[in-house]
């Protein structure tokens, strides 16, 4: 599938801001084997003193960028090109939990793609007992890693509604979880601490969906925006796969990544700082259209 998508991050301040440094991850990644960038274009306006364009840990693409001068408004713009390749069909050869510990154990592997970053706290994420007792409640014991990560989006998605209006960017996962309302990244957010909690190591995507539905088919939830879904390792045969509880869906063709992390800090399409007085409004949009 190939995609045409475009991007507009504004930043409007109330008052000038100046020496301001942000990393901005918005392009989609590109390994050639699940998708692929064929052209792509990023504009800061207004232009950045220093601009440096780097690969991240994880293999994420991040713009760094720096203003001296006052400025009320910081645009981000991207358009680019990308192609998705089909994944083969899903067949579940995962390890049972139980084996998966005993790999995790064994493994002495530290790489980006390494389990091991991905099966205890991190920044935004820390356990809690709630989360953990759904978790538990959600799935069959005795299933394989996969069916229980398939399980527990099911369950949250029967349980959760997708809500603009209830979470902020800033909302703990336990507070939308209790509320049982809030935007993708609380779904996501709560999976990864009921998978990990279960044993199975769990990270955050980022990403894009399709804004156009398939023929037939039902717009998705969150596609006028930057989405997420969820990162789960299930064993040496099986890998990482990828599942969606906002729409309660593996991860397909509709879904476009950008960056891989712990948790939404590792992949926040902005972050940093700027000297300024007063305060900001922030507005995002989003176009995906699929063109072949």
């Amino acid at each position: 599938m190939l995609y045409d998508i475009r991007l507009t991050i504004a930043h409007k301040y109330d008052q000038p801001a100046d020496h301001s440094r942000h990393l901005i991850r918005v392009l989609p990644r590109s390994d050639g084997q699940a998708q692929r960038v064929t052209a792509h274009l990023i504009e800061i306006l207004p232009y950045p003193a220093e601009r440096y364009d780097v690969i991240d840990f994880f293999g994420n693409a991040v713009t760094s960028i720096n203003h001296t001068l006052p400025h009320d408004a910081m645009e981000i713009r991207l358009s680019c090109r990308v192609e998705v390749f089909a994944p083969p069909p899903f067949f579940d050869i995962s390890a049972g939990v139980g084996d998966l510990g005993r790999e995790l154990v064994a493994s002495t592997d530290l790489s980006a793609g390494s389990p091991m970053h991905f099966l205890g706290t991190s920044p935004l994420l820390r356990p809690n007992a709630e989360i953990t007792d759904f978790a538990f409640g959600a799935v069959n014991a005795q299933a394989s890693s996969a069916s229980q990560v398939i399980q527990l989006g099911q369950a949250l998605h029967a349980v959760m509604a997708f809500d603009p209006e209830a979470t902020t960017v800033e909302t703990d996962p336990l507070d939308a979880f209790r509320q049982r309302g809030g935007v993708c990244q609380d779904f996501t957010h709560i999976m990864i601490l009921g998978l990990r909690a279960l044993g199975i190591p769990a990270g955050y995507v980022s990403g894009y969906l399709r804004t156009l539905p398939p023929p037939g088919g039902v717009r998705l939830e969150g596609a006028d925006a930057m989405h997420a879904w969820v990162r789960a390792w299930c064993g040496a045969a099986q890998g990482w796969i990828e599942y969606d509880p906002t729409n309660a869906t593996l991860a397909s063709t509709d879904h476009i990544v950008v960056g891989y992390g712990r948790d939404y800090s590792d992949v926040s399409p902005v972050i940093g700082h700027l000297r300024a007085a007063g305060g900001q409004k922030n507005t995002q949009s989003v176009d995906v259209r699929a063109i072949g």
